[in-house]
């Protein structure tokens, strides 16, 4: 399977010595040791989608049930404690942020 990439400005990755693409250690696929931006060119996370995204698959999430076992009930009355001990916070999007992120109820 060949995987094909194009920057929006040519010849962008070709003198960068940063670029770190490179084949993965599973068939087909490929790593980049760093921010990816997709219709951004300032990542600020490992990845950052601006626009809308669309998943074929399965995404996990460590909080994902697939992704767990001994799962098993606890003292209620003990956690009801530990919630009691908990700071609980409201707060506001620094403007900046909710603008980046389209985020229109701060």
């Amino acid at each position: 399977q060949k995987m094909f990439f194009q920057a929006s400005n040519p010849g962008h990755f070709e003198n960068d010595s940063d670029a770190l693409w490179q084949r993965g250690h599973v068939p087909g696929t490929i790593a980049y040791h760093g921010r990816v931006g997709i219709n951004t060119d300032a990542p600020d996370e490992a990845l950052v989608v601006c626009g809308n995204a669309k998943v074929m698959g399965r995404v996990m999430h460590p909080s994902d049930s697939r992704a767990k076992q001994n799962v098993r009930e606890v003292d209620t009355n003990e956690q009801l404690r530990r919630i009691t001990q908990m700071r609980l916070v409201e707060y506001d999007y620094k403007p900046e942020f909710a603008s980046v992120m389209g985020i229109k109820d701060t």
